[in-house]
């Protein structure tokens, strides 16, 4: 029996979203920019896909600019941002130090180009303060960046209360949505954030589509130059039979938002027949702020890397963090920043949850994990063990 436990680096594709983007590479190929019936057919396609994602987000169709994924959206956020008010002096950004690898590399990027980066920390419970923040943000501060749920420990901000730090300033505020959309309702106007990213394969979409919502009024300097398409923020021909895609998931997933409760049960369920059956265990991160599906479990004397190895064996995919890093020795990035001990970064693993899960699949899973762990700590001790013979047999000699 195969499960899939590893919805935060992806998710399956909706047959709905999949059908869409099969009918728009058949029937609608049109360049969506083309005044003919075939581009007039591809921009109705993207119309209503803009729609639907602007209604995911809480915000208005005319605010949607369709990308290539959340890396894209995320960039062009901070970046255009940024670039946009340079003129006026500030340059100065913000971003916690929890954030996805495509926020924290172009905020080192800017840093290199000259800019001013603050880092926000986050405490042991996987939170960032508003009162860490407010301290930070100077006049001179272009762009606050703190995501809305966390990829790794499942962590909902405080983004509201964060914004609104932000906005006191004059500076604007971005969060990635990626890991939160399908999971949380999202009301990007409530929050009072300016930019908003998400990503069409995080919500049973497709790979090759993502979006940012702009807030009204928000100045973006474009970061693909071209063509005047996406209302002149992102040139290029759009990719419509991905985007017809995310438009359906973004519909089912508006709608799947009632399943959340049955979710969080079933993420529960699972933590605490983990933590009964397998001593040595405890869970990262707070377990009652965070999206409903998340859990990340630290397992004493494993290797994270092992255990993931270990589960694919038995037909269970599960993992140690962010997809994008992983295939990496380097400890977690987001468990470093908030504060474990440094063997609790490397023996953590990220169960994500998602719709097709069922209590069949979380009852395996707390069925194999104890042997799993035994089989592997009985290793690591072992090896550990060796090591010392040797360090005692080399000083005698």
């Amino acid at each position: 029996m195969a499960i899939y436990l590893d919805h935060n680096a992806t998710t399956p594709v909706d047959p709905a979203a999949a059908d869409a983007v099969d009918r728009a590479m058949r029937d609608d190929f049109g360049n969506a920019s083309s005044v003919h019936a075939w581009g007039q057919r591809a921009k109705t396609r993207l119309d209503g896909a803009r729609h639907a994602v602007a209604t995911l987000v809480g915000g208005e169709p005319t605010e949607i600019v369709f990308t290539s994924g959340g890396t894209e959206s995320d960039v062009m956020a901070l970046r255009g941002a940024a670039e946009a008010l340079e003129p006026s002096g500030r340059r100065h950004v913000v971003v916690s130090t929890i954030e996805h690898e495509a926020v924290l590399q172009t905020a080192r990027a800017l840093a290199r180009r000259g800019w001013e980066v603050s880092w926000l920390p986050a405490g042991r419970d996987g939170l960032v303060s508003p009162a860490d923040l407010e301290p930070l943000v100077t006049d001179r501060t272009a762009i606050v960046s703190v995501m809305l749920a966390n990829n790794e420990v499942g962590t909902i901000q405080p983004v509201a209360a964060l914004a609104a730090v932000a906005r006191a300033r004059g500076a604007l505020f971005h969060t990635d949505a990626v890991q939160a959309a399908g999971k949380l309702p999202i009301d990007a106007s409530a929050l009072g954030v300016d930019l908003l990213s998400i990503s069409a394969h995080k919500f049973a979409g497709p790979k090759g589509a993502g979006a940012l919502w702009i807030r009204r009024g928000t100045r973006l300097v474009a970061q693909a130059t071209g063509g005047r398409q996406e209302r002149n923020r992102r040139a290029g021909t759009e990719n419509v039979p991905a985007i017809a895609g995310m438009g359906v998931a973004a519909e089912r997933a508006v709608a799947r938002l009632a399943e959340i409760p049955r979710l969080a049960a079933l993420r529960d369920t699972l933590e605490d027949g983990l933590l009964a059956a397998v001593p040595g265990t405890h869970v990262n991160g707070r377990r009652d702020t965070r999206v409903a599906n998340t859990s990340n479990v630290g397992f004493e004397g494993i290797e994270a890397e092992s255990l993931v190895i270990a589960f694919d064996l038995e037909g269970i995919a599960v993992s140690t963090g962010s997809a994008c890093s992983s295939g990496t020795l380097e400890p977690s990035h987001v468990l470093k920043a908030m504060g474990l001990d440094p063997h609790d970064t490397q023996n953590a693993i990220r169960f994500s949850l998602g719709f097709s899960t069922t209590a069949d699949d979380v009852a395996r899973v707390v069925a194999v994990a104890p042997a799993l762990v035994d089989r592997l700590r009985a290793v690591t001790a072992g090896a550990a063990s060796r090591g010392r013979d040797t360090a005692a047999a080399a000083r005698e000699n």
